[in-house]
């Protein structure tokens, strides 16, 4: 006896293949959903995380601007504090200077005359004085030209004016200090101390 089937076997096997395919194309969809999501977390998470290092890399600018700012502070306050050390210890060598040249200029000035005025501006001496002649000035050019602690003197000028009946002359002149007597001034006192 043969058989015979009826059913519609191709529509079947359609039907098969279609469950199949919308099977495969749920399976794909759902995978591709899975694949954007992890994908779409794994960039969230990276962003986050370079974010975060952003924001602690400025936090870390900022506070090293600010350790910037006091080292420069505190770079300003050493030069400040360098620079008046060096005020004192150029104080503190010159402090016995003034003494020796006014000694020194006594010393060389001859009887006759007297100063009015001594002046000091770095290494120059401008003395301003009265003197009886000119001889005596002449003489005292002379004897600074001759000084250990004295040098170059140069007359700039000399004015006869007439006081009380008597004529003075009046006189200008410069003269430098010795180098390296000024640097010497201050341990050959510290060594008689």
């Amino acid at each position: 006896m043969v058989r015979i089937n009826l059913l519609p076997h191709r529509q079947i096997k359609r039907a098969e293949r279609q469950r199949q395919f919308n099977l495969m194309l749920a399976v794909t969809a759902i995978a591709g959903g899975v694949l954007v999501f992890m994908g779409q977390t794994f960039i969230g998470a990276q962003t986050d995380s370079q974010l975060s290092r952003n924001s602690r890399l400025e936090v870390a600018n900022t506070k090293l601007d600010k350790d910037i700012a006091e080292i420069k502070e505190l770079k300003n306050q050493i030069n400040n504090v360098l620079e008046r050390k060096q005020v004192v210890e150029n104080l503190q060598s010159n402090r016995s200077q003034a003494v020796v040249i006014l000694d020194e200029l006594a010393r060389q000035l001859p009887e006759g005359m007297y100063f009015r005025s001594i002046k000091q501006q770095g290494n120059v001496i401008t003395i301003e004085g009265v003197a009886d002649t000119n001889a005596r000035v002449a003489t005292l050019v002379r004897n600074l030209s001759s000084s250990q602690w004295l040098e170059s003197p140069g007359l700039i000028e000399i004015k006869s004016v007439a006081a009380n009946n008597d004529k003075q002359n009046h006189f200008t002149l410069n003269v430098k200090l010795k180098a390296q007597q000024a640097s010497d001034a201050g341990p050959s006192k510290g060594g008689k101390s």
